[in-house]
């Protein structure tokens, strides 16, 4: 029964993390159509992030090239219905599957020969590299053309993922809090325990019986899979998809910044660190075409970076939740005291 109890979250980040989720479905309705949009984006990176997230912060696999598995999402999304009209339910289904083989394939691949740690990120690099430049020589795919969405008419329709900005924005939400739930399970369950030992230290982890070799490709494959969903609803949104923008380095950039700053492995890690960088990202580019710097907005990311990792090694969240825990141990010792002073 005890084991059980641990096993489930605590219930003051439970109440805090639904109280957070009503507050922004809430601005849904009450925000302009430019924040809209801004934060739509902010939710799909983040949701995107997580799966970074869990496979550095838990596995201890560090990928710089998961924009490969962003690329097959929105590739499969885009293909299913533009060219046969299906549901984009069915592209993510089949992004899915397609990112989870590759995942499994490219760290087996890894793995069996003993390419690890930075020279595992080089790999992921690589791949990412080989697959943008096959999909921007590919005619089936758009080549570099890319292949567009059709306009969206009508109402707004769930079951074809179509729909104003408004729509989206309560749709990448969603999301979201899916992910930051599967993250939070994933942190207190058996697996998430056995992936951080094994992040720790890898040989004691095989010494006590763990499958490490397995339990990585696991990881790569299901953090893959994680990352072609939010590619499929990425692709949706922007209503496009092109080689260099969905497969290039600077979506994988975009997807590590938010997890690093916001703290890597954990629930609300992403979600926090994105909603600093990508508005301060949005307000230095704009700053910079007003004055006349172009590249203001990568010195901000730089200086977030360098901030983040010299003030706040474990992130903003984490920081959070600890000083909470603080102020929260002082406040019981404090009343502990009065009630010795009242007896």
């Amino acid at each position: 029964m005890q084991k059980k109890r641990d096993a489930l979250p605590d219930r003051g980040a439970v109440v805090a993390s639904l109280a957070a989720f009503a507050i922004l479905s809430g601005l849904g309705g009450v925000l302009n159509p430019y924040l809209i949009s801004l934060l739509t984006i902010v939710f799909l990176f983040t949701f995107i992030g997580q799966s970074w997230s869990i496979m550095l912060g838990l596995g201890g696999q560090l990928s710089i090239g998961h924009a490969l598995f962003v690329g097959i999402g929105a590739y499969s999304v885009a293909v299913l219905n533009i060219r046969y009209g299906l549901s984009p339910w069915f592209g993510l289904v089949v992004g899915m599957a397609l990112a989870a083989i590759v995942g499994a394939a490219l760290a087996w691949l890894s793995f069996r020969f003993e390419v690890r740690g930075i020279y595992f990120a080089l790999l992921t690099i690589a791949a990412a590299e080989f697959a943008r430049v096959v999909f921007s020589g590919w005619e089936f795919v758009g080549a570099m053309q890319g292949l567009f969405f059709p306009a969206q008419s009508g109402p707004n329709s769930l079951w074809m993922l179509r729909g104003d900005a408004r729509f989206y924005y309560f749709v990448a939400l969603a999301a979201v809090f899916l992910g930051v739930s599967v993250t939070a399970l994933i942190r207190q369950s058996f697996l998430g325990y056995v992936w951080r030992a094994m992040r720790d230290d890898e040989e004691a982890s095989r010494a006590l019986g763990v499958r490490t070799f397995l339990h990585k490709i696991v990881i790569v494959s299901f953090s893959g899979a994680w990352a072609a969903v939010g590619g499929g609803l990425l692709a949706l949104v922007q209503g496009s998809v092109f080689p260099d923008s969905i497969m290039g380095m600077g979506i994988s950039v975009d997807i590590l910044v938010g997890p690093v700053v916001g703290g890597l492995g954990t629930a609300f890690g992403p979600l926090v660190g994105t909603l600093i960088t990508l508005p301060l990202d949005h307000l230095a580019s704009a700053i910079g075409n007003k004055f006349g710097i172009p590249g203001l907005n990568n010195v901000a990311y730089g200086f977030a970076l360098i901030a983040a990792v010299w003030l706040l090694p474990d992130g903003i969240w984490p920081a959070i939740v600890s000083s909470a825990k603080s102020v929260t141990r002082l406040s019981w010792f404090g009343y502990l005291q009065i009630e010795q002073v009242k007896k």
